[in-house]
């Protein structure tokens, strides 16, 4: 006998019985028939189900996608404190971890959902069966079967699959969800589940459902809240409705006695909360945001420029991202802003009436509230609502409101009819017609030194009108831009002394055009004057003389250099005749309080994508050793100075220096009574069609104007002095803390000069006094560029001047005079004609 090894001795034993086992299946393959067909069956069987898997399988995703997976999640945006005022979101998502979810809320949703989640491996067998048994029954009659579905297939269809309807995705969502057990641990598909689940009102997940039903987080619901929670998954939109109200309390409860039945909780703490009701709050944002439509509209838009809007556009999109904003806006500043414009435009609307409706709505289709619901129209003005006339008889009428709520109507305007979208406001048993005037405008008010943009306000709510009058709306600037024609004469040899004709100005502008002729506003004008009492007091003729003797290719390229437009060197342009807008003037001014350096205005500071990394800054100045570990003994680093040097800080300052005469003794001498040192121009252009005032302090400047969005006359009486003042008062008073008491600062080379204020002349014998109108005032000059003492022969001219001017005055009497008495003659020969019945 050979001996062989165990290993030999067992390929032996295979071999033999593998041949035994296919004599066996050969030989009943070829006497018995029904073996034949049995084999078959087997095997097309087992063909039948590799290609079902193969078909199901090949393209389903991973499970171990789950671990990576990022929800789509909300833009969160924060103010300038760091405070968040808004979100951009078209659902309500909020990311918590498992350790957030309070153990009650779990049990209610195990009860309600999937009582052997954390015992079965992904299917419930039982539960499946029911299911298939359902879908039997229900087939061909358009029903919906029961789902059957464990948590983790709900995460599987939620996240991985969608909400196809069919077997096929049943099969796959089952194939899914076992690969899911296998990749995660319970805890982590618990909070996937959790985090993602749809539970109506645009809520995702049950931290956001909680903000929506019950204004709460999920730490602060009641028992009876959170097994409302559980009985969302079922029917979202239904449950949460006012009339399903009785169907949701049974629901709740016979999830509350699932808790009793797992012994998750007692019987007497759930008879405790099915005695409660359900006490859903109205549907609201799970964010008080702050009434900054237009900026933060604007933030809006930079945002989707530079990241996308939804997740085809890349992993930071607004609607996906999960961006955290910073932003510039300082809530106090915007809403003074906001209320300040607003009294502009009442104080000018006062006493016109109603004009016309927002819009109008087809009564006849039958569901006037869900049209007025799906508008985007709204108003945040004290209690004034905006609602839709449903019917009118007579000077009275009913309102109805979105919410389906209505109310009488009175004291309606012959205009309004039936269908007629309106602001209402509560008025004794009713309400009452209010009138958003048609007049609007734009305000923006910013930092200097750093060309943050704190507050904006482009019209009266953005909810009516979303046309952003502070950035889109251009608008001829009129005298407010004439503090860079002054600037641009202090840069070409002038100072703010130097005497300036206050006399009529023709320029020809050629042949197709002809001459021009310019005069003041209001009229009037001769004399000589400082270039300080021109810019005081707004004269137009010696603004033209110093723009031509500048050069208005001077001119128009400082303009140009200041970022408020490209303009053709006519002298139309520097009385303001071009079209800029309020951020661009705005933007201008800074540079004029900053020294001449000027930052390009920004709405946001920084960007961090879900995990908190900046992704997006808007100051990129480099600070090179900032971040070292440890000092080194060296200079400690500093940061460069920011911006863009447009304009000669000496040159700036005198232009700041006799801009706070206007507020002292010009066009704005009302903001005298505010007691702070501020700076500032009005502007009024032809027509009048725009009132503007643009100015602030050293550390915030504001600019805004007043007009018909279609330019036309607003009335005679219209001037920036009177319109839009006012408006910056309103703004200062209502932030008063905010503005520093401390003067503008003269940067290094300014030389402050004793001068007559009107001759503009040197003293050495007297002092400035606090008296606005006083005679001597300091003067901000460049070196060297200081005017003489006045001199003998100064006082001799200024008298002869005097007795000249009361010689002409004397002769031009005597000329009215017999002018007057030739009238009278001619009228009298008139009469003794007309009586003798002649032919004149």
């Amino acid at each position: 006998m050979v001996d062989t090894s165990p290993l030999e001795h067992i390929r032996y034993r295979i071999r033999r019985d593998a041949r035994g086992v296919a004599a066996w299946f050969m030989r009943n393959w070829r006497a018995r028939w029904f073996f034949r067909w049995l084999m078959i069956a087997i095997g097309v069987g087992a063909l039948s189900f590799v290609a079902l898997w193969i078909v199901l399988t090949r393209d389903l995703p991973g499970a171990e996608t789950l671990l990576e997976y990022e929800p789509p999640l909300p833009t969160v945006v924060r103010g300038i404190d760091g405070q968040i005022v808004h979100s951009y979101a078209r659902e309500h998502r909020v990311q918590l971890q498992y350790q957030d979810f309070p153990p009650k809320l779990i049990e209610a949703f195990l009860a309600a959902e999937d009582k052997t989640f954390f015992t079965h491996g992904g299917v419930d067998i039982t539960g499946t069966l029911g299911a298939v048994i359902d879908y039997a029954a229900k087939y061909g009659s358009g029903e919906r079967a029961v789902g059957g579905s464990t948590i983790t297939q709900q995460v599987a269809k939620n996240i991985l699959l969608g909400d196809e309807y069919s077997v096929t995705r049943k099969l796959k969502e089952m194939i899914l969800a076992r690969r899911i057990e296998s990749a995660l641990t319970k805890q982590q598909i618990l909070s996937l589940y959790l985090n993602e689940i749809p539970l109506g009102r645009r809520s995702f997940g049950v931290q956001a459902a909680a903000r929506a039903y019950f204004n709460k987080d999920v730490g602060q619901l009641d028992l009876n809240e959170m097994a409302f929670l559980a009985i969302l998954p079922k029917a979202p939109e239904r449950y949460g409705r006012k009339k399903y109200e009785d169907m949701a309390v049974a629901r709740r409860n016979f999830v509350l006695k699932q808790m009793v039945t797992n012994g998750f909780i007692t019987q007497q703490q759930a008879s405790a909360a099915e005695a409660k009701p359900l006490g859903l709050q109205a549907s609201r944002t799970s964010l008080n945001s702050v009434d900054a439509g237009y900026f933060l509209e604007e933030v809006r838009r930079q945002l989707i420029g530079k990241f996308g809007e939804t997740a085809e556009d890349g992993k930071n999109s607004v609607y996906a991202g999960g961006l955290w904003v910073r932003t510039s806006l300082d809530p106090e500043l915007q809403k003074a802003a906001r209320d300040a414009l607003r009294n502009g435009i009442f104080r000018y609307n006062s006493g016109r009436g109603w004009k016309e409706p927002f819009a109008t709505i087809d009564l006849s289709k039958g569901d006037w509230q869900s049209q007025l619901a799906s508008s985007p129209l709204g108003i945040s003005y004290k209690d004034w609502r905006i609602g839709v006339v449903t019917e009118r008889a007579g000077s009275r009428g009913t309102i109805g409101f979105s919410d389906g709520s209505t109310g009488p109507l009175s004291g309606m305007p012959n205009g309004l009819k039936a269908g007629d979208v309106i602001a209402v406001a509560p008025s004794g048993n009713g309400y009452a017609v209010r009138t958003v005037p048609e007049v609007s405008g734009g305000f923006v008010a910013a930092q200097p030194h750093t060309g943050r943009v704190l507050a904006m306000q482009g019209g009266f709510d953005s909810r009516l009108s979303n046309f952003n009058r502070a950035t889109q709306a251009l608008r001829q600037p009129g005298s407010t831009i004439k503090p860079f024609v002054y600037a641009t004469g202090l840069d070409n040899g002038m100072t703010p002394a130097t005497q300036v004709p206050d006399q009529t100005f023709c320029f020809y502008q050629g042949a197709a055009l002809g001459e021009k002729c310019f005069r003041n506003f209001g009229g009037g004008g001769g004399g000589i004057h400082t270039m300080r009492w021109g810019l005081e007091q707004s004269r137009n003729l010696m603004t033209v003389h110093i723009a031509m003797d500048a050069g208005m290719p001077n001119v128009v390229g400082t303009i140009k250099r200041m970022g408020i437009g490209d303009y053709k060197p006519y002298p139309a342009f520097a009385l303001g005749a071009g079209d800029t807008t309020v951020l661009k003037m705005v933007n201008a001014y800074t540079a004029l309080a900053n020294f001449g350096r000027q930052h390009n205005p920004t709405v946001i500071d920084f960007v961090q994508d879900r995990r908190g990394k900046v992704i997006w800054r808007a100051d990129r100045r480099d600070c090179t050793g900032c971040n070292m570990p440890q000092w080194d003994g060296k200079p400690m680093p500093r940061i460069a100075d920011g911006g863009k040097q447009v304009l000669d800080p000496r040159t700036a300052y005198q232009v700041i220096h006799m801009l706070e005469g206007v507020v002292q003794r010009g066009t704005a001498v009302r903001l005298r009574a505010l007691d702070l040192p501020l700076f500032g121009k009005t502007g009024t252009t032809s027509g009048p069609t725009n009132a503007w005032f643009v100015g602030g302090s050293p550390d915030i400047i504001a600019g805004m104007y007043l007009g018909f969005d279609k330019p036309r006359n607003m009335g005679g009486w219209v001037q920036g002095g009177n319109t839009a003042a006012p408006m910056m008062i309103d703004f200062v008073k209502a932030t008063r803390e905010r503005w520093t008491d401390e003067p503008f600062i003269a940067p290094a080379g300014i030389r402050m000069v004793r001068i007559d204020r009107q001759s503009g002349k040197r003293v050495f014998d007297g002092w400035p006094t606090d008296d606005p109108k006083a005679s001597i005032i300091w003067e901000a000059f460049k070196p060297n560029t200081e005017p003489p003492r006045a001199t003998r022969q100064d006082e001799i001219a200024a008298k002869r001047n005097q007795i000249l001017e009361l010689i002409r005055k004397g002769r031009q009497a005597q000329s009215d005079a017999a002018s007057n008495a030739r009238k009278d003659e001619n009228k009298n020969q008139g009469s003794f004609v007309e009586e003798q019945g002649g032919l004149y």
